[in-house]
């Protein structure tokens, strides 16, 4: 056992493509297998418990270049809790829109590959969230995580949206197309986005299917997965998902935790500072100086203190006055 968790421990981070996917063939072949699919993919499982088995869709520079370990999000949770993971790597922007995958899901509905597993949890970020719920209609009645997806980037009906635009000569009307009703089939879909963020607020409108619970995280800005990352949050939101527990309130205990994170407090510092809300503005860099002690809140403190002071406001905690 201690050989096999060792396995999943094998440092990927940096290496070049070729390289990452060479080290990452010897790692699924222990107990499981690297497969390519079409020229732009790879199938990556690792089987271990069938009780729980995550999904995830993932692009490989963001993960070769993560960290250290530039392991894919699903590694961590076979090596903890010894569930079954199969990721769908992706070289590159291809939105996973390929006639090559969509084969691959089709043999695994007909191989009963699903089924295999009393829970399936499917999970994506910005373009892998598309693919988790695209491709979630593959086991019905499974879990899906979507963090800031889009529907789909066919023009006629995203003309609105004018980012990924080299991306829109891609087929998004064919088979694992339109990923709100994709998750039609899922137990569960729990689509994650920061509402101030428009063009991701109105993809996440689309997906207004019954199945679908919409967590809003404001401040949080176009990098959710990112952040989740840095207040160590995401592995425990897929384990809530995994172990049967994750709902709006399970979520949003751990969300927390964004009373650690720079990226949050900035944004909200911001906000307070824009509506001319020195008082707040102070609460917060007081909060932020005792948790994190960074500069940039040093100074967001005098500057509260100055305005409240110019407006003859008082305060009575001594620990407000010093901004050092």
């Amino acid at each position: 056992m201690a050989d096999r968790e060792e396995h999943l421990r094998t440092p990927l981070g940096g290496l070049s493509r070729a390289d990452w996917l060479t080290r990452a063939e010897d790692i699924a072949e222990y107990d499981g297998y690297f497969e390519p699919v079409g020229k732009q993919h790879s199938a990556i499982f690792i089987d271990r418990d069938p009780s729980v088995l995550i999904v995830s869709f993932e692009e490989l520079d963001t993960v070769r270049l993560s960290d250290e370990l530039g392991h894919p999000v699903g590694f961590h949770l076979a090596r903890t809790r010894d569930w079954s993971h199969l990721c769908i790597m992706a070289e590159g922007e291809t939105w996973y829109r390929d006639r090559a995958l969509y084969g691959y899901f089709d043999r695994l509905i007909d191989d009963g590959f699903f089924e295999d597993f009393d829970r399936v949890i499917f999970y994506g970020a910005e373009m892998g969230a598309y693919g988790a719920a695209a491709f979630s209609v593959a086991s019905p009645g499974s879990t899906v995580i979507a963090i800031q997806p889009v529907a789909t980037l066919e023009p006629d009906r995203t003309v609105w949206d004018p980012r990924y635009a080299d991306r829109r000569r891609l087929d998004f009307t064919t088979r694992y197309g339109y990923g709100p009703e994709m998750v039609e089939a899922a137990a569960k879909a729990y689509v994650i986005f920061d509402p101030q963020e428009r063009l991701d607020a109105i993809h996440a409108a689309l997906y207004d299917r019954e199945t679908v619970t919409h967590l809003r995280c404001r401040h949080l800005g176009d990098r959710i997965a990112l952040e989740f990352e840095r207040m160590g949050i995401l592995q425990k939101v897929l384990e809530a998902a995994g172990d049967g527990t994750l709902d709006a309130r399970s979520f949003f205990t751990l969300y927390r935790e964004r009373r650690t994170n720079a990226a949050y407090l900035r944004r909200l510092l911001a906000e307070l500072e824009g509506d001319d809300r020195p008082y707040l503005a102070a609460l917060l860099c007081r909060n932020a100086v005792q948790r994190l002690n960074q500069r940039r809140f040093r100074e967001g403190l005098r500057r509260a203190q100055a305005q409240l002071v110019e407006r003859g406001i008082t305060f009575t905690w001594p620990q407000l006055i010093s901004a050092e």
